[in-house]
């Protein structure tokens, strides 16, 4: 086989591999999510006794099998672009590989198969394929609001955790230990998972006073719930408007925005989110179409 046609074939499986808008690439990407889906779900049925008890070599094979496809995807990345090693140092490249691997190590270690769980983070892929990531920019606006709010919100947590200790002590010196409240820690925590409402019933005040009490702070509970968002939410709304003040909405702003976006990847540096009309990287310049 000649130089070109290998160079050929890998930019060929490099598009399909690492793109989604060919209907090939779309193709392996559905393939390859439900693929993981399956792995999975097999994974949780296989930590299920009765179920790995009666069908252990089913899942057992079917896990394996998954587990190669996995590791011919993996070894076929690396080997169709131009720096591997850009590739196995990124995010996507450590979560590929931790997630192929626990199988392996099974062989050695037992138990450690179940970490193939992991493969649910490769479903950040859908991203890509549903083309989403263009409109992950509005999640900078809500980091900056929760930020900007991080001081409100601590002291609102720091005066929970007070009325916390308190409701806490007073609850332990009315019921004592004859209802479970065997020290101040211990009605803390009641107090803290009533105030949550999340009520494990682990523990319960007996006395009237003590679901007097027990009532005000479930009460208490639904109110500060909606404390913390009500906090985010002003300032992502503040966040929203100084934006808009600060960026110049003309008319060469509104052009670029509405120019789309594709998961064109580029084969040196595998940047995504190019142009539709680009033809080389806007990070390293090579070129991304090949004829």
């Amino acid at each position: 086989m000649s130089k070109f046609t290998r160079n050929r074939w890998r930019l060929k499986l490099q598009e399909i591999i690492y793109e989604a808008d060919t209907p090939a690439g779309k193709l392996f990407d559905v393939v390859l999510l439900i693929t993981i889906l399956a792995s999975i779900v097999l994974v949780m049925l296989e930590s299920v006794r009765t179920i790995d008890a009666e069908y252990h070599s089913f899942l057992n094979i079917s896990e394996w099998v998954i587990t190669i496809l996995f590791s011919l995807e993996y070894i076929a990345r690396i080997i169709t672009v131009k720096k591997p090693f850009k590739y196995i140092f990124s995010f996507y490249g450590l979560v590929d590989f931790l997630s192929t691997i626990p199988k392996y190590i099974s062989l050695i270690v037992g138990g450690v198969h179940a970490l193939a769980a992991l493969r649910a983070l490769r479903l950040l892929r859908v991203f890509r394929i549903l083309k989403l990531a263009r409109y992950l920019g509005a999640s900078h606006t809500l980091m900056n609001a929760i930020k900007a709010s991080r001081a409100k919100i601590s002291v609102f947590l720091f005066a929970v955790l007070i009325v916390a200790i308190i409701l806490g002590t007073i609850m332990y010196l009315i019921e004592g230990e004859a209802n479970g409240f065997t020290n101040i820690p211990k009605g803390v925590y009641w107090c803290i998972v009533t105030l949550t409402t999340v009520g494990f019933g682990d523990i319960a005040p007996q006395t009237p006073l003590g679901q007097f009490i027990a009532s005000l702070v479930m009460i208490l509970g639904y109110g500060i719930i909606a404390v913390p968002t009500g906090i985010v939410s002003a300032e992502y709304t503040s966040q929203s408007r100084t934006r808009k003040e600060t960026e110049p909405e003309n008319e060469l702003n509104k052009a670029q925005e509405s120019i789309p976006l594709n998961s064109q990847c580029c084969s040196n540096c595998l940047s995504e989110s190019h142009r539709d009309d680009a033809e080389f990287c806007f990070k390293c310049g090579a070129r991304l179409h090949h004829d």
